[in-house]
Order: C-alpha cells, then sequence, then structure tokens
C-alpha cells in the first residue's frame, strides 16, 4: 500500500489578497498566485492551501462567501482557476480550497430568500430563533467578533445567529437540504480537480438543538475579547458534527487521494475525536495550533509534544503550525534569531507542517496605521490585540517600488524592511532565512526519518530541546537550543558517532566525544 501524498508533504497557506497582484489595482490575484507557483516549487512546498477566493462582499475578506461555486472578480474567474490547478499539477504542487461551511454572506441568494419570510423554503437554511420574552437575543452567546451573536430582523420578527459578524448568518446544519446543496459544493470543486480543503471553523458547524445560555467563563478578564466572557460549550463541538464530517470524507476518498484540512481550536483530547473512528473517519487531519500559543520552553514542549504524539489515534497522522493569517507571526513571538530554530523545530516534527506565506523569509508583524485598519476584529474590538491585518500583508519578492508585489500602493502595507527582506535578496545570500526554508525543505525530503519517520523524545531542561527522528536504521537527532545562551548537551551514546547536516547558524556546533555545545541561538541536525 503506498503513503498518501499527504503523509511527509509540507502545506504552503496562501493569503490571495497579499501574494501577488497581477493587473495592478493592489490586490493580489490569481493569476498572480500562478505566476509565482515556480518559486513554490522551488522552495521545495508540497502543497498550497489558498484562503478564500469565492465571489464575496468583503465583510470579512472572504469568509462571508456568496457563490461557494464561482471566484470573486477581484481574485480573476473560473478560467483563472482552472489555469492556476493546472500549472501546480504540471510543477507537482498540489492545491487545496478554503471551505466555509459554518456561514455564508448575508447577500448569497439562500440568505436573500431565507430572510424573506418565515415561510419561505429556503427559511430553515439558516438558523433563526424567536426573541426571548423581554424580547431580546434567545440566549447570551457572544460573536467572535464581539456583541451577541444574534441579530434582530424587524421584517420577519426573529433573530439569527451568527457566530461571527452580522453579515455571515450561520447556516443550520440540521436541515437536510442545506447539508446536501454544501455537499455539492465539495464535489462542484472535486470535479475541478481540487487536492482537497482546509474546512473553516468546522468546531462551530452545529449548535446545541436547544440554544441554551453558555456558561460564564471564570477566567474571563478584563482586555480579554468579548467572545471570552462564556465558555462556548453549547454553540460549538456538537456530537452531531462528526457525523458531517465522516459524510465529507467519504465524498473527498471517492474522489482518490484527496485531503481534508479541519480548523479546530479545541483541548488536545477534543481535537481527537475529529480524527473520527476505523466506522467513521472524520477529516485527514484536525489542524494542530499548539505551537502558536506554547510558552517557547524546552520542557513545556517536550511535554506539549509527548502528550499530542501519545493522544493520536491509531492511525491518526500529526500536524503542525507555526502561524497563519489569524495569529502573530513566529518572528514576532520568538524574534529573529529562534525564529530561525522554531523553522527547525516545525520542519522536523513528526507530521505534517503548514508554512504560512511570509514566514520564509522571517517577516514580523506589520504595525498598521490606524487610517489603514481594515480587518473588522479590530475594528470592532480596537487596542485588544486582536487585529489580523499586521499578519496579512503583502510579500515582498524584490527591492522595486511595492517590493514586486505590485505596480501600485498595496491594500496593506508592506513590512518596513521590506527593500533586504524579500526574495530576490534572501535567495542570493547564503544564510538568509529563506535559504534555511529551502535547505530544510531539501533534507527533510531527501531524509525518510525526518519525512514519515517516528518521534522519541531524547531530551529536554531550561535551554535545550532534543528528539530523535528515526525509520529502519535511519536515526536523526535534532537538538534545539531555545536560549540567547551557549547550552551543552550529554548525548545518548547512539548518537555520538552522528555528524551534524543542517543548522541554524553559518558555522554548525560539532559533537566532542560524549556532548554537544550549542551556540546561543543554535538548532542542529546530526545524523
Amino acid at each position: 500500500m503506498t503513503r498518501a501524498w499527504w503523509r511527509g508533504a509540507v502545506l504552503y497557506q496562501i493569503y490571495p489578497r497579499s501574494f501577488q497582484d497581477s493587473n495592478s489595482d493592489g490586490v493580489g490575484d490569481l493569476p498572480g498566485i500562478t505566476a509565482r507557483l515556480p518559486y513554490l516549487a522551488e522552495l521545495g512546498v508540497d502543497a498550497v492551501w489558498i484562503s478564500p477566493i469565492f465571489p464575496s462582499p468583503m465583510a470579512d475578506f472572504g469568509y462571508d462567501v456568496a457563490d461557494y461555486c464561482g471566484v470573486d472578480p477581484r481574485f480573476g474567474t473560473l478560467a483563472d482557476f482552472d489555469a492556476l490547478l493546472a500549472r501546480a499539477h504540471e510543477l507537482g504542487l498540489k492545491v487545496l480550497l478554503d471551505f466555509v461551511p459554518n456561514h455564508s454572506s448575508d447577500q448569497h441568494p439562500w440568505f436573500v430568500e431565507s430572510r424573506a419570510s418565515r415561510h419561505n423554503p429556503k427559511r430553515d437554511w439558516y438558523i433563526w430563533r424567536d426573541p426571548a420574552p423581554d424580547g431580546g437575543p434567545p440566549n447570551n452567546w457572544i460573536s467572535d467578533f464581539g456583541g451577541p451573536a444574534w441579530e434582530y430582523d424587524a421584517a420577519t420578527g426573529q433573530y439569527y445567529s451568527h457566530a461571527f459578524l452580522k453579515e455571515q448568518p450561520d447556516l443550520n446544519w440540521r436541515n437536510p437540504d442545506l447539508r446536501a446543496a454544501m455537499m455539492d459544493v465539495l464535489r462542484f470543486w472535486f470535479d475541478r480537480g481540487v487536492d482537497g480543503f482546509r474546512i473553516d471553523v468546522l468546531w462551530h458547524m452545529v449548535k446545541h438543538p436547544d440554544f441554551p445560555d453558555n456558561p460564564p467563563n471564570p477566567d474571563y478578564r478584563k482586555g480579554m475579547g468579548e467572545m471570552w466572557r462564556v465558555l462556548q460549550l453549547h454553540s460549538t463541538d456538537q456530537p452531531e458534527v462528526h457525523d458531517i464530517a465522516a459524510e465529507m470524507r467519504a465524498i473527498a476518498d471517492g474522489y482518490g487521494e484527496r485531503l481534508l484540512i479541519g480548523e479546530i481550536y479545541l483541548p488536545v483530547e477534543r481535537l481527537m475525536h475529529y480524527y473520527g473512528s476505523a466506522d467513521a473517519p472524520g477529516v485527514h487531519l484536525p489542524f494542530n495550533f499548539q505551537l502558536i500559543d506554547a510558552p517557547w520552553d524546552a520542557r513545556a514542549l517536550a511535554t506539549l509534544i509527548e502528550a499530542y504524539e501519545l493522544a493520536l489515534p491509531g492511525d491518526g497522522w500529526p500536524n503542525w503550525v507555526l502561524g497563519n493569517h489569524d495569529r502573530p507571526r513566529a518572528a514576532t513571538r520568538f524574534g529573529a534569531a529562534q525564529a530561525r530554530v522554531a523553522a527547525m523545530l516545525l520542519l522536523t516534527l513528526r507530521g505534517t507542517p503548514t508554512l504560512y506565506y511570509g514566514d520564509e523569509l522571517g517577516v514580523a508583524d506589520v504595525a498598521i496605521p490606524p487610517e489603514r485598519v481594515t480587518d473588522p476584529r479590530e475594528l470592532r474590538e480596537p487596542g485588544l490585540g486582536l487585529g489580523r491585518d499586521p499578519v496579512r500583508t503583502p510579500m515582498a519578492w524584490n527591492d522595486e517600488p511595492h517590493g514586486g508585489f505590485s505596480t501600485m500602493e498595496p491594500w496593506l502595507p508592506l513590512h518596513p524592511d521590506w527593500r533586504t527582506r524579500n526574495v530576490a535578496t534572501q535567495r542570493g545570500a547564503a544564510e538568509s532565512m529563506w535559504r534555511l526554508h529551502r535547505d530544510l525543505l531539501a533534507l527533510r525530503r531527501a531524509t525518510p526519518a525526518l519525512a514519515t519517520g517516528d518521534w522519541h523524545p531524547v531530551h529536554a531542561d531550561d535551554a535545550v530541546l532534543a528528539y530523535e527522528r528515526r525509520q529502519g536504521e535511519q536515526r536523526v537527532l535534532v537538538a534545539l537550543n531555545l536560549t540567547n545562551a551557549a547550552a551543552r548537551l550529554e548525548l545518548p551514546e547512539w548518537a555520538r558517532s552522528l555528524s551534524p547536516r543542517m543548522g541554524t547558524l553559518a558555522n554548525l556546533s560539532a559533537p566532542d566525544g560524549e556532548g554537544l555545545t550549542l551556540k546561543p541561538d543554535e538548532g542542529l541536525i546530526l545524523a
């Protein structure tokens, strides 16, 4: 039996507004992505996940979908997408789209019908409830973007549910006709040749049928987003969602080797349920976001990694993420030197890693002037650090005006050091962050123990995290110094004969008999 392509693969997330503008409007598009696909093949990734490209009013920048089977004119056409997909496949790259099943746009024809009257055939395609006895919202659920998760419709005298913006009404997955229509969306794109989907907020898709109040969060404190005032016990992670995921999986499996990834922010023990069971498998990869919030501490990381490995179901394949379009970038969280160590961690753990565009350059979060803020999260709850614009800024390709992203002012500003932190400059610099990523990806591809081998803990202390990757007779030691001071690692006997293969610094440290002294901020691979 051959191994599924995504086991051992590396995914690369593209935020389409910010990757490459081909028509000089300051916004990235599909022809721009197509033109840059050879770059991704050169970098050494295996698949691209493209954030939403569907027609949208852009209240939440594409996560408010008005047509699930089209392409927004800002990004191009269906023909442009077909050309992108064909070119990617020519280059050996897979393509994943972003499926947004929890909610649509309030301008989707389905919702226009649903809100037209209480008797419309599509009324039950969305979640409608009568007001509370006092005329207010049906319960205390809070939108992830702040404020009540309910919007009153005066024309029909009911509230509709929206887990995010009021412009993003929640779909009712308990309605069999809605469910069938959304499953047909998957088939539409699979029929076009798409290799898989990242499923947006999968754990949000089903709500408790009785809509009880969510319990208050005892850990809430001032300065947190308003959504944290309650625990989302009844508005997320309902048991019926697993049957939906199993149906999606069955559809995907019917097309051969397709990949489904679920966006799920849950504790590990609950995350594991989204793998499904032998009888009803769920998504192939429930996204594992632990590295995004984990303390940058060797002992804590060792505990986290081992607990996750032990929690995986029998055939469950792990995955790891350092950043995405919603969360602060690694270079901001760890600093430039440790971001290199973090890259080595991401690309040497067991499982399928996802790289976020720009992280291969070491781009940090970009300060957005108040007059240029576009993200509704920041506009609704300003000053709490929840805004996502800083991690969605344009890619810098060279030192030409606007970083080669566009010929005009981009929709968001570039990072301030774009003239030196760009693809062309880093491609030519021997010790650049880009070269580190390219070389790590090449070594991973050439080393079975790194691509698909087992993971075993070796050591963790105040400074050093060390682990083994093993496949058959091939054994690899990864040693990471998570501090800015030199640190000593005593080597297990089997590792004392290994040689340095690659490191985060120019001059690689080498074993000196029974141990290894790592320089500050040094990550090292020995084989």
